[in-house]
């Protein structure tokens, strides 16, 4: 990882009053969580051209092994295979199923079977759908998208996009998307669907926390351009609102940090709430901004035998500028880069985790290219913890529970940093029961 030559070192020491900064980022579409990653996700995540992110995509082709290691006794297969061939009867001739069509269905069974939502076969069609999706521009209503528990669900709707104005929010869960139920339906296959040209509409029937009835959106399509960073100060507290681990994130981000040393605030906010994460060298180099040089950011897990890689602090702080406390914010649209910054940032007794249980995305992805045309995208590596916990494994549980209800989110009513505010000025806080 390149070091970055204007360390936070550099910042100024003398602090004068705060501005509001709101920087325009990358533009974004309706995003796959990878991630989602994006870090993720995830998540459908962001997609972005380097093996140094999390929960993103390295793309290439391979020779095919013959055989597996380990004799598999294949007799029950051909015997369906037969038996299939030799009874079902088709509704029509349209319906015929071919030998390549039940070949692909066995494959994208056998994939199936590793309970894995990122680990995807896609034949020839669906592969081209996604490559040109990857490598071009697209526009879309501007959300991360993910699975969980089966289910296709928002991780976030990002920040000033047609899904946000629209009051599509994280956890709400896709049933229908054109009138297509989404049981069964790959993330990628939903991303594609809710994708499209600009200025075109797509239809969701959601189904929100709490309710019994299906919901239904119509949203415009639009080119999706976000900030990066946003700040604002109150009182003693400095706010930094951080909405992706773009490429612009690190450098935004301390810019944002030196206005906070500008300022005459003593405490920090880092809110990744509805953040899906991005390239994890930004999650680490953020990190890094108040971590000591060494300390682990972030294990990388190859292999179920245990072998990992340690990310580790670059120890470019703050220094004697360093926040007198530090409060970090997430939420159920917190995903990937957001997790590892949060879990590193709470487990080295640096910051105090507030909100609601993260999304859960802590995988990368490879997108392994089939000589017929088809692909495999296969989880190789998993995200977890300084302390080894994996994100993953139901996301990071915060410090402080603290909930936010539907009806809060729309009428931009926040008990979540209003206790962080309250927590920076010295008053207990008690966790409530969490509602994830």
């Amino acid at each position: 990882m390149t070091e970055n030559t204007q360390g936070t070192s550099q910042l100024p020491e003398d602090k004068k009053t705060s501005a509001y900064n709101s920087s325009l980022g990358i533009a974004l579409a309706v995003l796959l969580a990878v991630g989602a990653f994006f870090t993720g996700a995830q998540a459908h995540t962001i997609l972005e051209p380097t093996d140094n992110t999390a929960s993103i995509f390295s793309i290439f082709s391979r020779e095919v092994t013959p055989a597996p290691a380990t004799p598999v006794d294949l007799t029950e297969f051909w015997e369906v295979w037969h038996l299939l061939e030799e009874r079902f009867i088709v509704a029509g001739p349209e319906d015929v199923v071919t030998p390549e069509d039940k070949l692909r269905g066995a494959i994208q069974g056998m994939v199936g079977a590793y309970g894995d939502p990122y680990t995807v076969f896609m034949p020839p069609a669906e592969s081209r759908a996604f490559t040109e999706d990857v490598s071009g521009n697209f526009s879309g209503i501007g959300m991360e998208v993910g699975n969980r528990d089966g289910v296709i669900t928002i991780i976030t709707p990002l920040v000033d996009t047609p899904a946000e104005r629209a009051g599509l929010l994280a956890g709400d869960k896709i049933i229908e998307i054109d009138g297509e139920i989404t049981r069964n339906m790959s993330i990628d296959e939903a991303v594609r669907r809710i994708r499209g040209e600009k200025g075109t509409a797509v239809t969701l029937d959601i189904l929100r926390e709490g309710e019994m009835e299906l919901r239904e959106f119509t949203v415009v399509r639009d080119t999706i351009v976000i900030p990066t960073t946003k700040t604002e100060q109150r009182g003693d507290v400095f706010i930094i609102s951080l909405y992706s681990f773009n490429a612009l994130a690190e450098a935004k981000m301390q810019e944002a940090l030196r206005e906070y040393v500008r300022s005459d605030a003593t405490k920090l906010i880092i809110d990744l709430r509805g953040n899906p994460g991005g390239y994890l060298q930004s999650a680490v180099s953020i990190a890094s901004f108040f971590l000591p040089t060494g300390k682990v950011v972030v294990r990388e897990r190859h292999s179920e035998q245990g072998e990992e890689k340690l990310y580790r602090s670059q120890g470019r702080t703050l220094g004697r500028e360093a926040p007198e406390k530090i409060v970090v914010l997430v939420d159920r649209g917190s995903a990937s880069a957001s997790e590892i910054l949060a879990g590193a940032l709470s487990e080295h007794d640096y910051a105090t985790v507030i909100g609601t249980n993260t999304f859960g995305k802590g995988s990368v992805q490879e997108l392994i290219s089939l000589e017929d045309g088809s692909s495999l995208k296969v989880t190789v590596t998993r995200w977890l913890t300084p302390d080894g916990k994996s994100i993953s494994d139901g996301g990071l549980e915060p410090d402080i529970i603290i909930n936010r209800t539907p009806e809060e989110r729309l009428s931009d009513i926040d008990p979540q940093l209003d206790a962080a505010l309250r927590f920076l000025a010295g008053e207990a806080v008690v966790s409530e029961v969490n509602s994830n």
